[in-house]
Formats: structure tokens, sequence, C-alpha cells
């Protein structure tokens, strides 16, 4: 394999493969290593009473989460190894089995969490007094007192059991079957004169084509392709959906929302301020869409050419020019990012090939056990997706910090919030490196267009996300919802928050398909998360220019913290109040600055 084509990343030194001895092995000694944390909590705690004294609580408390953070981690690298292959690979039956063989075994991990927050809320008034004994208790104080928290928002014993056996062949299973739809979804595409079959996700990313035509074709086959597979995408949004508000009903959740702001940890104040700094921002980014339809000769965008490339630059770039232009910028951050995002390239740890059965999108996955990363996109060679190696090299930089302070397994849950702090910061670094050496317009106007896409995209479209799922949750606790339904609640959505900056006669009713982020009963309203990752980082990237190296270690040390805190906690460590919407607001007039520079170019 040279170095110009995308790589398929190497999992062998996690496992030798799927039919290996040791992959069994690990496979296979899970159940008795869950039996162990069983007995252990129903022999030393679940009778525990609660007067006995702190320090024997303290020692037999501290015992139970050092055996649990070693079942997590084990559980984590079997799931995770397994991951690798159904990710990249949905037609691999053998993996598709062995996941769901495995998830009837773990499953009941959660169900012990269950158990556990229940039995802990008990002693929620002499938390502080056992925590004071120190140990292992002390230093995972704050996830204990989440627990403690959280423990108010679950059903009986016996409901959440049900809850998580039925997860699996409810929300879970249709949760895999849009994966499976999405990524083994084709078409017959003609390109350069040939006609190709071209998976899903390659013909999502002719959004981005120098050409027009090509861009309005591709545009055009996806309508159709999308078509083709809404009613089971439909049933699979209602079945998840569906199932969240009678869970959150039962649990006694506000909303929907309700679960979501307390994974992202931040509280409503801190969503409304942020959203309404948001909402004000939409004239601005309207302003850019309509400056860049002029130069295509439009008064509005079509979507075909929402994501088109302007100027003229280098925008086509081998593999190995990706590696070689992201590491000499991340370089100019730290040298420790460069050096991580090499071993990164080095190890083959990113999976980079556009092919059939591969997922869409790009994601970063710790490897637990191993002190790696695993990195999935789908390389073009456009600078956008140039970028978004450069994100998930940002994931697996802020991975590695938590690995480097020896965070245990309870003290890495990071909310999404804060884990998209690093990868938008190294996207910030490679645009702004990239900004600041063009040599003529054009050059800057091809960066800035990158830029300005990118930052559209996760505070426009993220909105527009928000509202769709908002009225979704909203009208199916009321019936199902059509795949007509669900395309025009689409629809609607974009156009209140794209406005006028977009043709409302093509827009895109199927955004709403291919997305995986709607199609987790765990994760509702994944989106906003990265709307505050892209807004704080960029405050963070202004502290940073002011105070140069020297921000450096505070920057790994609040990386290495973020599962340690709230987010509120975590941003005043730099005098940042994210309740403020005036935060938000200056984080967006850098962008502003930016479309103004647009407009003149």
């Amino acid at each position: 394999m040279t170095e110009d084509k995308p790589t398929r990343w190497d999992v062998t030194n996690i496992f030798p493969s799927l039919e290996s001895p040791e992959f069994k092995q690990a496979f296979d000694s899970t159940q008795q290593k869950i039996d162990n944390l069983i007995e252990f909590f129903q022999k030393n705690l679940a009778n525990l009473p609660k007067n006995s004294a702190a320090p024997q609580f303290n020692t037999l408390l501290g015992d139970y989460i050092t055996q649990l953070n070693a079942l997590i981690e084990h559980q984590g690298k079997v799931t995770n190894y397994l991951y690798t292959f159904i990710t990249t690979d949905s037609f691999n039956k053998t993996a598709m089995r062995l996941l769901s063989e495995y998830e009837q075994i773990t499953i009941q991990i959660n169900k012990q969490d269950v158990v556990f927050k229940t039995w802990f809320a008990n002693y929620a008034e002499r938390v502080d007094e056992i925590i004071g004994c120190g140990g292992v208790v002390a230093e995972h104080a704050f996830p204990l007192k989440e627990s403690i928290q959280q423990s108010r928002f679950l059903m009986s014993q016996s409901e959440e059991n049900l809850a998580a056996d039925l997860g699996l062949s409810g929300a879970g299973a249709w949760e895999k079957l849009q994966g499976v739809i999405t990524s083994q979804l084709s078409v017959d595409f003609e390109l350069d004169g040939k006609t190709r079959k071209m998976p899903a996700p390659a013909l999502i990313n002719l959004r981005s084509h120098p050409v027009e035509d090509v861009r309005r074709s591709g545009y055009e086959a996806e309508l159709l392709a999308w078509k083709t597979v809404e009613e089971p995408l439909a049933a699979a949004m209602n079945g998840i959906k569906g199932s969240v508000n009678v869970l959150n009903k039962r649990r006694n959740r506000e909303d929907a929302l309700h679960s979501a702001l307390d994974a992202a940890r931040i509280d409503r104040p801190t969503l409304e301020a942020m959203l309404s700094a948001m909402q004000d921002s939409f004239p601005m980014f309207r302003d850019y869409f309509r400056a860049k339809a002029k130069h295509f000769g439009q008064e509005k965008l079509p979507w075909w050419n929402l994501f088109a490339p302007l100027g003229k630059t280098d925008t086509k770039f081998t593999f190995g020019q990706a590696r070689q232009f992201i590491l000499d910028h991340f370089a100019g951050f730290t040298p420790e990012l460069a050096d991580y995002a090499k071993k990164a390239f080095d190890n083959h740890w990113i999976d980079a090939e556009q092919r059939e059965g591969k997922q869409g999108g790009a994601f970063c996955m710790e490897v637990p056990g191993t002190g790696e990363s695993r990195i999935l996109c789908n390389f073009d060679g456009s600078l956008d997706q140039v970028s978004t190696i450069a994100h998930e090299l940002g994931h697996g930089f802020h991975n590695q910090c938590i690995i480097d302070a020896e965070r245990t397994p309870l003290q890495k849950r990071t909310p999404m919030t804060l884990a998209e702090t690093a990868s938008i910061m190294c996207e910030t670094i490679v645009s702004q490196a990239v900004l600041q050496q063009a040599k003529t317009p054009q050059e800057e106007l091809a960066v800035l267009e990158s830029m300005l896409n990118g930052d559209s995209q996760v505070v426009v479209d993220i909105y527009s996300r928000f509202l769709f799922e908002t009225e979704v949750f909203k009208r199916r606790a009321k019936s199902e919802l059509s795949a007509d339904e669900l395309s025009e609640i689409m629809l609607d959505a974009q156009k209140a928050t794209y406005g006028d900056g977009l043709d409302e006669q093509y827009l895109q009713k199927y955004m709403w398909t291919w997305k995986p982020h709607y199609y987790s009963a765990d994760l509702s309203f994944y989106n906003f998360p990265y709307t505050f990752g892209l807004l704080f980082a960029t405050g963070l990237y202004a502290i940073y220019q002011q105070r140069g190296t020297a921000f450096i270690p505070e920057y790994k040390a609040l990386l290495a913290s973020t599962g340690l805190g709230s987010a509120a906690e975590l941003a005043n460590r730099f005098g940042i109040d994210i309740r403020e919407k005036a935060f938000w607001v200056n984080s967006l007039n850098v962008i502003s600055q930016r479309v103004e520079r647009f407009k003149q170019l």
C-alpha cells in the first residue's frame, strides 16, 4: 500500500482476528468478570448498614470501583474491536453475530449499574463523609455524585432490566438497521464519462465536487436513492423516538432534551444562551450564503452548491499530501500534537478508504486497554476531508491526554460538549494556518469558503437539526410519522434556519435518512454539542493567540479532566462563563469577521 493511497485501519494488535484464541478468550471471559462483580457487590455492599464506619465503607466501595473499572475496560476493548469490523464492512455477518451475542452478555453491566445507583442513592447524605476518607473513592468523587443525581431518573429495578433487555431487540435493532441500510446503499452514477457503482457516502461527498453539473447530478441521485429506502428508515426513526418518549415519561424526565442536557453536563440556561446567540447569527450566515450564490450567478443557493468549493487552490490532495499538510500545521501548535498524528498515520489507525459496506461520515473511538484510538473517515481528496481527518485526530489527541493522565474508565466519561473541543480546535489550527499562507485573493477565498462552510453547518444546520428533532419528539408522542411527514419537518427546519440564503425549491428533505445522529436511543439531540464545541474551541483559540505556548499545558490539563467536572466548572478555569450569552456572541463575532472578508473577495 503506497503512502498516497487512503489507508484501512490495522486492528491486529488489538486481537489477531475474530477467529483467534486471544479474541475468543477475551469474549468468553466477560461473563465470569461480570459474575465476579455482581457477587462482590451482593456479598460486600448490598446489605451494608447505613451507619457502617466510613473507612470500612470507603475501602469496600473502592474495591468495587476498581473491579468495575477493569470490567468496563475489558468490555470496551472487545466491543470496539467488533465495531471496527461492523463500521467498515456491514456485510461481515460474523462480526454482526458476535456483537449481538456480546450485547446479550454485557447488558448485565447496565443492569448492575442501575442496581448500584439505586443502592448508592440511599447513602446520599453520607457521600461527603465517605469520599473524605480518600483513596479510590475520593478519586471518583465526581462520577459517584453524578450517579446519585441520575438515580432520581430511574424506574424500578425490574422495569429498568426489562427496558435494557427490550432495547436490544427494539431501539438498538432499529439503530443497526439504519446503519446497514445506509452503508449498503449504492447507485450507478456517471462520473468522468464512466458509470460506476457509488456507495452512499461517496455520493454525499460529491456535494463538494468542483463541477456544478456533477454536484447537481449527485443531488438528484441522492434524492432518488434515499426515496428507495425512506420507509424502513422512517420505521427505524419511529421505533427509536417512540421508545425514548415512553422511557422518558416513565423515568419522570421533563422531556427528551432533559436527559441530553444531563449527558452533556450543561443546564438549560447554558443551552438557551447558546441557542439565542445562534439564532441572532442567522442573518450573518444568510449574507454568506447569498454572497456565495453570486459566484454562481444565482440569487439564492440551491442545495447542490451549498458545499461547493470556491476560489483557486490545491483543493485536491493525495492521502500522503493530506498527511503532511496536517502534520506540518499541527507542529505549529505543539510538537506533541504532531507526534500523536504521525503515530496515528504511521500505525494505520485511520480507515480513510471509501468503499461499499462502510459507514458514512467520520468518527474516532478509543480502544480501551491499548492506549490507542481508531479513526474512520471517507477520504476523497478535498480540503473538507483534510479538515475532517484533523477533526478526528483532535479526538484522538484528547483521548491520548486522558490516557497519559492515567484516568480510569469511570473518570474518562466525557460529555459530547467537551468531547468536541479538541477536535474543533484541530480544525481551527489547520484552517488558520492555511489562511495565513494564502498568497492570492483566490487562495484566501478558497480557504475562507472551507472555514465558513464548516461554521455554517455547525451553527445553522445543527440548529435546523435541533428544530427537527424537537418537532419529531413532539409529534411522535401522539402518533407515528410517515416518511413524508419526516421530510416535511426537515424542510420546515431548513427554511426556518437557512431562510432566504438557500433556494427553497432545492433543499435536502432527506437529511434525516442518513444522519446516524438521529438513530440513537441513548443520545437524543446528538447535534447541539458540536456547536458548543465550535464556539467553546473558538473562545479557547482566542486565548491561545493571546498567550501562545503558555496556553498548551493548561489546555492539555483541561482535556485530561473532561470526565471530572461539569462543562461550566471546567470552562471557569479559563474565565469563561458559558451561561452568559455574551461568550457565545463573542465567538460568533469571530465568524462574522470571516463573512465580511468573504463578501469583500
